[in-house]
């Protein structure tokens, strides 16, 4: 038999090894080597020599080489990433720790130019090549800065952008309407990277677009009615909403990208390299450092209350007394990040008062419906008889609610985004990046927690939308698609498990289609693996190879459809308890995910969280 008390109490043991003194935990949230080559590439342009902290990221860059020359950015991916090959390669360089002739570099070089040169590059990568004097910026960017400008009553606005497009468009519309660029005595020459050698380097802009493009200029034209001075309006416009959202530690709403490109645009608008706003923004990213396996990383985002949240639930989950230590210490954490102040959230639900979570440390201005949810659950049984827990409990619970989209569903981070114009923007994955639509996901996690944690009737209107949001998205075989974790096991699991807890029968044919999928695609060690593949190709691609994280969802799904332990748990389970200590790729592979083909999250807690989470709720169940 099976001992799963034994697997929870050495995952309890170790995740208290872990917590910090101030109650949270930090472990990393990496995300390849793109943010590694980027701070290299930002160092050297800056001119600050922290060699200590350059040539650590050059080593760790090197040492993710494959022996082709090339990078990837998850280990089935076929050959390797050419942008992220592109990348490390221009970090290395400049780094001045690695030399062009170095046979490593030179199969770097080999696979970039097979693979499509510089042009092959996405466009993110593309802006960074043209802001260093790399590569050159087109004649007029696909989304033009006036843009800034257009009324929300219009149909094709700034603020119909997710919060994560915009934050980094603002900075990216300064940059391509000053065609900025900036080299230093060292930057590299990467000129023998591009295949066009006319001089003219393709956007890939359809000529098709340029009558978006002359109607949003004619309508900015028409509503001012100042057409010689729109522009400057429109570039000052971009440049406030940069620094009205510059978090307390510098960083420019807390992401790497988005510092990254505020530092380049305020140069671009002749701010000295010394000033305190870029130096406090550099600050800020050296603060996203964490070390792994010996060597740095800069990490995309600071995960620690989205690490903390889901802990401390998964801690309670599997036994821990709210009055623990461990638990007791997470909660003030987590009580102390609770947003109160309004941010581009409220533009969509101005009727909302503040009340959610966020995804870092030192966010206070963009909560999500994710991290909320989480941080609910984890302060869920420490309400009663608190009237300062109350009161957060009570501001979280309605802004959560407040938060649904309406088509009954939840997205991320703002409601009502979705908008048909972004399916003409001419940039690839442009659906990821400017769009923030109701997911299986979050709506999923949502209704679970709406049915496990609070008094909402099962037959409240904002649950059947949500339950009837779920029941018309679910795929022909039976699963759902999660937009933050890979992909299809993450999105059915939290459908699955997120209709039961607001009432819907085991035996509902929905329930046992995908209960069926699940089933149909467990390894024949009895684990579960899927591949980030399955993002872009938009259906579910096996990894060949178990996963804990992904054993752990699939489980978590079966044990909440079934009435007994059937064998497809039993083989899971027996999987996970065997395998807790397990360390190989497959521990390290991406789970998260946040831009199909491009951007992939290995988040060093969830081997941790979800096992001890599904094997909690195996034992509250059958034992």
């Amino acid at each position: 038999m099976t001992d799963t008390v034994s697997g929870m109490n050495d995952l309890i043991t170790l995740l208290r090894k872990d917590q910090s003194p101030d109650g949270s935990w930090n472990y990393p949230f990496e995300t390849g080597i793109s943010t590694d080559a980027y701070m290299i590439i930002l160092l050297r342009t800056l001119e600050i020599h922290d060699e200590k902290l350059i040539q650590g990221l050059a080593a760790r860059i090197i040492s993710k080489q494959e022996e082709n020359g090339a990078w990837k950015i998850f280990e089935d991916e076929k050959d390797g990433n050419a942008t992220a090959t592109l990348e490390a390669y221009y970090g290395l360089l400049y780094s001045g720790y690695i030399q062009k002739d170095d046979p490593r570099m030179k199969a770097a070089r080999k696979f970039i130019l097979e693979h499509g040169g510089m042009e092959s590059v996405n466009v993110f990568t593309k802006i960074m090549l043209s802001s260093t004097g790399q590569y050159k910026w087109p004649e007029s960017f696909p989304i033009p800065v006036e843009v800034m400008l257009l009324p929300l009553s219009f149909p094709f606005n700034f603020y119909q952008f997710s919060v994560y497009g915009r934050v980094n468009l603002a900075p990216i519309l300064i940059l391509a309407e000053k065609k900025f660029s900036i080299k230093t005595k060292n930057s590299p020459d990467l000129s023998d990277l591009l295949l066009t050698r006319s001089g003219e380097v393709p956007w890939e802009i359809p000529p098709e677009y340029r009558s978006l493009l002359s109607f949003i200029k004619e309508g900015v034209e028409e509503l001012l009615g100042l057409p010689e001075q729109f522009h400057s309006l429109a570039m000052d416009r971009a440049k406030k909403y940069m620094l009205e959202r510059i978090e307390p530690d510098g960083t420019f709403y807390s992401y790497f990208s988005s510092t990254f490109l505020m530092i380049f645009a305020l140069l671009s608008l002749c701010y000295s390299k010394d000033d305190p706003i870029i130096k406090n923004a550099v600050t800020g990213l050296k603060s996203l450092r964490t070390e792994i396996d010996g060597l740095p990383h800069m990490q995309y985002a600071n995960a620690s209350v989205w690490n903390t949240s889901l802990i401390n639930a998964a801690l309670q989950l599997a036994g821990l007394s709210a009055e623990d230590p461990a638990i007791k210490k997470a909660n003030t954490y987590l009580l102390q990040r609770q947003h109160d102040q309004f941010g581009d959230w409220v533009i969509h639900n101005p009727n909302a008062l503040p009340g959610g979570w966020g995804f870092s440390d030192v966010n206070t201005r963009n909560p999500d419906i994710d991290d909320t949810t989480a941080s609910l659950r984890a302060i869920a049984r420490s309400v009663e008889g608190n009237s300062g827990n109350q009161e957060a409990w009570d501001r979280g619970i309605q802004w959560l609610l407040s938060m649904q989209n309406d088509d009954g569903g939840w997205p991320s981070f703002e409601k009502n985004t979705e908008n048909p114009w972004l399916d003409f923007l001419p940039i690839e994955k442009g659906e990821y990046m400017f769009g923030d639509p109701t997911s299986a996901d979050l709506t999923g996690r949502t209704l679970e927690f709406l049915g496990n944690y609070t008094n909402l009737p099962d037959q409240d209107l904002a649950v059947q939308n949500a339950i009837n949001w779920l029941l018309n998205n679910q795929e022909k075989n039976g699963s759902w698609y999660g937009r933050w974790g890979v992909c299809y096991i993450y999105g059915t699991w939290a459908a699955v498990t997120g209709l039961i807890a607001t009432g819907m029968s085991k035996d509902h044919p929905s329930i046992q289609k995908a209960a069926d999928w699940l089933k149909s695609i467990q390894n024949e060690d009895g684990g579960w693996g899927e591949s980030c593949l399955s993002d872009s190709e938009k259906s579910y691609v096996p990894l060949n190879a178990s996963t804990l994280t992904d054993t752990a969802w699939a489980l978590d799904a079966l044990i909440s459809a079934e009435d007994q332990p059937t064998d497809a748990i039993q083989k899971g389970i027996h999987y996970l308890v065997h395998s807790i200590d397990k360390k190989d790729w497959t521990t390290a592979y991406p789970k998260g995910q946040a831009m199909a083909g491009s951007f992939y999250i290995h988040y060093h807690s969830y081997r941790y969280i979800f096992p001890l989470m599904a094997l909690a709720h195996y034992q509250r169940k059958f034992r």
